[in-house]
């Protein structure tokens, strides 16, 4: 499943394509959503933003009607494509829906969960209304941060599967989890309530710098010198991408120590046992 900076970068490129554009043609394949294929068409693109893993499509009002959002969550298997209006890409997927607009178009393909809602409402969407800060798309400080970790919903859970709970920081998934606690150097079975100042500080600046590092050099977790000189080795994308995900049983870059993959939430996580001792 994309994490927050991929569905970022996607809502950029949806914006690119068709955002301030007059949709002339919507596309809805789920039959309940068909009647409203005409009355979205004609209408400008006022916005496409993310909040966490969904993508709101905003359409503006009219004289008769009020503005709409389509709300759009990948999933698993959803994948957004961007193009030429005239031109179908050339995919098994199953088109999902698709905005038209005079040269580009956006189309979502395999996605199961896409709802059309006033944007007032958006957060009577059970997965919005639930959603904790969201540091690629909202301002959030590491203050903000402090604040969550000491919630008495979060501050007694083991941080190695907590990372994945959107409602604790938005945008977190498998391996920016491994990424972010690796770089505040903190063992995946520690407790926010078990963590002192210092590292509860260095997990929130962590979880901010990934997550910004992550959007903004495409999808490199990795120290940006170190990826640089790995690049000029020889290295693959692949594997100078990261700092311990998906390296099991390679060196890491801080002490050589071997990288440890174990099963967290049922989901792999990385960890450099050396650099990430536990608390105490």
């Amino acid at each position: 499943m994309p994490e927050g900076p991929e569905i970022r970068r996607m809502v950029d490129g949806i914006r690119d394509a068709v955002g301030g554009e007059v949709a002339e043609r919507v596309f809805f394949a789920f039959d309940h959503l068909k009647p409203f294929e005409g009355l979205l068409a004609g209408r400008r693109v006022a916005s496409v933003d993310a909040r966490g893993k969904a993508v709101l499509v905003h359409f503006d009002g009219t004289d008769d009607d009020g503005p709409w959002c389509v709300y759009s969550h990948n999933q698993l298997y959803g994948k957004w494509q961007t193009g030429r209006s005239a031109t179908e890409p050339s995919t098994n997927r199953q088109l999902r829906f698709a905005i038209m607009g005079p040269s580009k178009a956006a189309r979502l393909y395999s996605a199961s969960d896409i709802r059309l809602v006033r944007p007032d409402a958006l957060h009577d969407i059970d997965y919005i209304a639930r959603l904790g800060p969201d540091p690629v798309n909202q301002p959030v400080t590491a203050d903000n941060l402090l604040t969550v970790f000491q919630d008495k919903r979060f501050r007694g859970r083991a941080l190695g599967g907590l990372l994945l709970d959107q409602g604790f920081v938005a945008g977190v998934g498998n391996y920016l989890r491994s990424e972010i606690l690796f770089e505040a150097r903190i063992a995946p079975g520690a407790r926010p309530k078990d963590l002192d100042d210092d590292a509860l500080r260095r997990l929130a600046d962590a979880t901010l710098t990934l997550i910004e590092r992550t959007y903004r050099l495409k999808g490199i977790t990795n120290d940006p010198e170190r990826a640089e000189r790995l690049k000029r080795e020889g290295w693959s994308f692949a594997r100078r991408r990261h700092m311990v995900f998906s390296r099991s049983g390679e060196p890491c870059h801080e002490c050589g120590t071997g990288i440890v993959k174990t099963q967290v939430a049922s989901r792999r996580l990385y960890y450099c046992p050396a650099c990430q001792a536990a608390p105490g």
